[in-house]
């Protein structure tokens, strides 16, 4: 790929253009004249053409005293330097000097359009894992870069354009990007946590992190545009010391961990059981309270029926001891002798008090019966369930039922209650085959949309 070429052609006003197939940076000469072969090799003629292509840009670079100066044509562009488009060359050159004057500037063609891709290898080189300072693993890589130039104005501020050779600034990239992806892969372990054992295989997040790294870089080192960062091959030496010792010691830190974790999971699932074991004793103690009281509350309320009775009996029983004494009033009568009147109305009196008090009485006899016939209440079903190898519950039948309708609790499904030697299938419990025989069959499929 060529930088210079000559231009073939002549004459009084000069054509500038580039006519070179594949470069990155070209400098234009006047016809026949070579670099250095005179002093006169950048005086341009004003009012000479100009022609630029699309995805180029002329740099017009003009040596003054208090520094260079450059006027930028993008193309695509055909016009005779004549126009407002050069405001650096009309502030130098002025209108005194005629038309056909000539000024002295570099003229370079930049090429925004193509693509360098260069391609790298960086030999063995050690890399450690945090963990085990003690190994080195070499490792190498290999893999391309491609860039372009989309700021030519950095560019130009970073690179000097009279002369430039694209190989030599290939291997300044080249040496840069070399530097960078030796010093990021050196560092992934410690800092993104990637083993070194593993880093072959996470070659494509390596990959990511090394193009973030990069891009930055190069356009502030070099004024160029990273395109695309491939790391083909990350290669780890396997056969060196350094891997075998790293790989035996991660082996049996691996089985130490397995195991470690492997008696934690036991215990976790002891304490789990000695939780649950726990958890049912106070659950069935609080059922067991709980029916004592209800007993007990039976009993005390079946006692004060009775007593009650009893305090009813003592008041019939004296009330008919007034009921007899009632046939003895006197009423008004004279010298104490029987009165008729006050007899009457005393078996009146004792009548009236009689039959309230039977009425009485027997609307307590029906209470007694009720109370004392009312069986007390049935004893609750009380079973734990293991889902997903988790102890839950107790839950009565209700819930149970509920849970054979969730499909939670199956006829595979574990159970266990107060007084069975141990967890059984819910198949298999008489007690719960009613529980999947009232199951109602799953809805039929939604018909096809037409």
């Amino acid at each position: 790929m060529g930088f210079f070429g000559r231009k073939n052609e002549g004459g009084l006003m000069d054509v500038i253009r580039c006519d070179e197939k594949e470069y990155l940076i070209w400098k234009w000469r006047p016809a026949g004249q070579d670099a250095g072969s005179t002093k006169k090799e950048n005086s341009i003629r004003y009012g000479s053409s100009l022609r630029v292509k699309d995805g180029e840009v002329a740099v017009f670079v003009y040596k003054q005293r208090d520094g260079s100066m450059q006027d930028f044509i993008v193309g695509p562009y055909d016009e005779t330097i004549k126009t407002a488009n050069f405001p650096v060359l009309t502030s130098i050159v002025g209108l005194a000097f005629g038309g056909g004057s000539p000024f002295q500037a570099e003229v370079y063609f930049i090429n925004l359009s193509g693509n360098i891709q260069i391609k790298f290898g960086i030999p063995y080189f050690d890399v450690f894992d945090p963990r085990f300072q003690d190994f080195a693993v070499p490792m190498a890589a290999r893999g391309t870069i491609t860039f372009n130039i989309t700021d030519y104005q950095g560019f130009i501020k970073l690179n000097r354009l009279i002369n430039f050779e694209l190989e030599d600034f290939s291997k300044q990239v080249k040496g840069a990007v070399t530097k960078y992806v030796k010093g990021v892969i050196t560092n992934i372990p410690e800092e993104k946590g990637i083993p070194v054992l593993q880093m072959e295989r996470k070659i494509l997040e390596i990959n990511e992190i090394i193009a973030a790294y990069l891009k930055p870089r190069l356009e502030s080192d070099f004024g160029v545009n990273m395109k695309g960062f491939d790391l083909s091959t990350i290669d780890v030496d396997k056969e060196s010391e350094g891997f075998a010792e790293l790989r035996k010691v991660t082996s049996e830190q691996a089985t130490k961990t397995t195991i470690a974790q492997a008696d934690m999971n036991i215990k976790n699932m002891q304490d789990m059981q000695a939780i649950n074991a726990n958890n049912m004793a106070d659950t069935l103690r609080i059922q067991r309270e709980e029916a004592q009281r209800v007993q007990k509350l039976q009993t005390e309320t079946n006692f004060i029926g009775a007593h009650a009775l009893n305090q009813q009996t003592d008041v019939l029983k004296t009330g008919a001891e007034n009921l007899g004494s009632m046939g003895n009033m006197n009423m008004g009568g004279e010298g104490g002798g029987m009165n008729p009147a006050g007899m009457m109305t005393g078996m009146m009196m004792g009548g009236a008090m009689g039959g309230q008090m039977a009425g009485m009485m027997n609307q307590m006899g029906q209470n007694m019966n009720q109370q004392m016939n009312t069986p007390p209440p049935p004893p609750q079903v009380a079973y734990n369930v293991s889902i997903n190898g988790q102890n839950s519950g107790p839950y009565n039948m209700q819930q149970l039922q509920q849970m054979v309708q969730s499909g939670q609790l199956t006829k595979n499904t574990y159970v266990w209650k107060q007084g069975m030697a141990g967890w059984e299938f819910a198949g298999k419990v008489q007690e719960l085959e009613s529980l999947f025989g009232a199951v109602p069959p799953p809805p039929p499929p939604m018909p096809p949309m037409p």
